[in-house]
């Protein structure tokens, strides 16, 4: 993929692509990435909650009970509902589980 952003997740380095209209979640999956854990898609459940380091995005709509305003203030998304404006940093917050 040459256009879209980089975005990196601190803790396990992996590096990726992603398009302004795709959520981070979603870009990460189609590269075959495995850094942020993957629960319900659609902005609900918090298992894809990430810490933004660094970099410009928006979020759609996330359950404020996994992601209370204040806590958004301050660079808390799921990963699902969180759309890059620029490169991003990100810091997963749920380790992934790897399959047996």
């Amino acid at each position: 993929m040459d256009s879209g952003y980089e975005v990196r997740e601190r803790i396990s380095g992996q590096v990726f692509r992603c398009l302004p209209e795709q959520s981070v979640l979603r870009a990460m999956e189609e590269q075959g990435k495995r850094c942020v854990p993957v629960g319900c898609r659609g902005g609900g459940c918090g298992l894809c909650k990430v810490r933004v380091l660094s970099g410009d995005y928006q979020c759609g709509r996330m359950s404020c009970s996994q992601v209370p305003p204040e806590a958004a203030k301050q660079g808390l998304a799921l990963a699902c509902q969180l759309y890059p404006r620029a490169d991003l940093y990100i810091e997963c917050l749920r380790q992934v589980r790897s399959n047996p």
